[in-house]
């Protein structure tokens, strides 16, 4: 998927999920708390939007094959880090649950390395894949704190 086409898919995600908003809001009662908002179940999308939103921030580097945000899977394809051009990594986020928990996370990654003119497979150090896991709920936990206080 291209960056351009990426960024539409991404646009329209977060149109629908404004408009969504929007719609909801109309219905609440004033007399509603702000917490309400940013309850850590947030599922218009099919699975939690902050965790969706904080793998899609976390991987926006990576060239998209697949996101679905019904099923909760992002899949990226092939990227190499152009100051290690022999070396390539893949990446598979699943949002397990509608919650915003550590264990509705799960972060795969393949590896690749150049030899002899073709792809081989490579183990990824576990510290990879846990590393971005933290990433990812560190940004879902800040964007659930921004959507509290704003």
């Amino acid at each position: 998927m291209s960056k351009l086409s990426f960024l539409a898919s991404r646009s329209a995600t977060l149109a629908l999920l404004g408009v969504a908003g929007l719609g909801l809001s109309a219905c609440a009662g004033k007399d509603k708390p702000k917490a309400d908002l940013a309850a850590s179940q947030v599922t218009t999308i099919g699975v939690n939007s902050y965790l969706w939103r904080a793998s899609l921030d976390a991987l926006s580097f990576m060239p998209l094959l697949q996101a679905d945000s019904s099923g909760g899977v992002i899949i990226t394809d092939w990227y190499a880090n152009p100051a290690n051009p022999g070396e390539r990594m893949k990446v598979t986020v699943s949002i397990l649950d509608r919650d915003l928990r550590a264990d509705a996370l799960r972060v795969a990654a393949s590896r690749q390395v150049a030899q002899g003119g073709s792809w081989v497979d490579a183990p990824v150090q576990a510290a990879t894949v846990q590393k971005l896991e933290e990433i990812i709920l560190t940004r879902a936990r800040d964007l659930r704190r921004s959507a509290i206080e704003g």
